[in-house]
């Protein structure tokens, strides 16, 4: 079985990683297109943004899975030849690492590897899968403890998701640029 093409779009809040990552998928679509989202409506100003974000897709019929957590749920609804958008690595990390504090700071190293297992696992059914996630270490460190766990975690992470990447992008101010450029599917 052919193994799906991996692209990762990282870049800073609002600098147009979703929406690239949206028209990448949509531009080169043979199939159905599949959005994991991984926000969660906190608050009022969430709910605006995730409301947007559906209105935004509604043109394309994506088919949304709201996953916050437990990625590998999503895997039973994904199809062979699907292209995949998720929506962010950030987010999710946040709902694994904090939902049940004393559980996740324990078993980050087996939440890590569900996820990687999960990413092989949708490559395997996807024929191209995005995923999208912000950059953080542009800012200064935080004074705050579990602000530097989270952002050495998501460090780990993007470091791995780059490596068993096709193609890495960031994104500023609305321009790509590619740091990492497989061959297209």
């Amino acid at each position: 079985m052919v193994r799906g093409k991996l692209t990762f779009i990282s870049g800073g809040v609002r600098s147009g990683k979703s929406a690239y990552a949206e028209q990448l998928l949509v531009t080169q679509n043979k199939g159905r297109l599949i959005y994991i989202a991984s926000g969660s409506a906190t608050d009022s100003e969430m709910s605006d943004r995730i409301q947007r974000h559906r209105h935004d897709r509604s043109e394309f019929n994506w088919t949304t899975i709201e996953q916050p957590m437990n990625l590998e749920e999503v895997i039973p609804f994904i199809k062979q030849g699907d292209f995949v958008l998720w929506d962010c690595v950030t987010t999710w990390l946040a709902h694994e690492l904090y939902n049940d504090e004393k559980t996740a700071m324990t078993a980050i190293e087996k939440t890590e590897s569900r996820l990687y297992e999960t990413i092989e696992e949708l490559l395997t059914i996807a024929t191209h899968l995005v995923i999208v996630s912000n950059e953080l270490f542009d800012e200064l460190p935080s004074h705050y403890e579990k602000v530097r766990l989270y952002s050495q975690i998501l460090g780990r992470i993007h470091t791995k998701l780059v490596e068993k990447s096709n193609t890495a992008i960031e994104m500023d101010y609305g321009i790509a640029t590619f740091w990492k450029q497989g061959d297209a599917q």
